[in-house]
């Protein structure tokens, strides 16, 4: 994190400013990346997800498990490639295999896709991991570094606000929907 901080010469608060915005954006585009495969795959627009807005938390955290494990090889875009994978695949597997084993939940079943070749138990696929890689290169190359020349146009207690809200709604959200989910059980 210390390399984020002096790459862009951000404080503290900045770099949790920018921290939420890379796990709401992550969120998003999850959203529409599996709104759009759904299409692709069922014929027909899926919401997908446990939220009722329009992010997906796992990929909120994907973003932020490569912000903090993997932006320091940035250096390296194959390594940065090839950790993004890594660390999709193990996020994704232990997550989807403590939701079903532990929690009787299954949010995804790569078992009833298209394209899931390298499959492992429904949870995790070749698919899957190879588009979280790309991602992880468009957040690290490209995602960051627009949040933090958006973040800069404006004044840092506004964008923190401003983020301070964005999250606590995600939480909220994400939050409302699980219990909301446990109250129809």
């Amino acid at each position: 994190m210390e390399l984020i901080k002096s790459e862009y010469g951000l404080n503290t608060m900045q770099l949790i400013d920018l921290l939420i915005l890379i796990m709401v954006s992550s969120g998003v585009c999850g959203f529409i990346y599996e709104l759009f495969f759904y299409k692709i795959d069922t014929g027909k627009f899926v919401k997908r997800g446990s939220s009722y807005g329009p992010w997906i938390p796992i990929y909120a955290w994907g973003g932020l498990a490569y912000t903090i494990l993997v932006y320091r090889f940035k250096d390296n875009p194959l390594l940065v490639f090839l950790l993004c994978v890594i660390v999709s695949g193990i996020l994704e597997y232990v997550t989807g295999w403590v939701l079903y084993n532990v929690f009787n939940t299954r949010l995804w079943d790569y078992n009833t896709e298209i394209w899931n070749f390298g499959n492992v138990g429904g949870y995790v696929c070749f698919r899957s991991v190879f588009v979280f890689g790309l991602a992880g290169l468009m957040l690290i190359y490209a995602v960051i570094p627009m949040l933090v020349r958006l973040m800069k146009l404006f004044d840092p207690s506004l964008v923190n606000i401003v983020c301070l809200i964005l999250g606590a709604v995600f939480l909220l959200d994400c939050m409302l929907y699980r219990i909301n989910h446990r109250l129809k059980k």
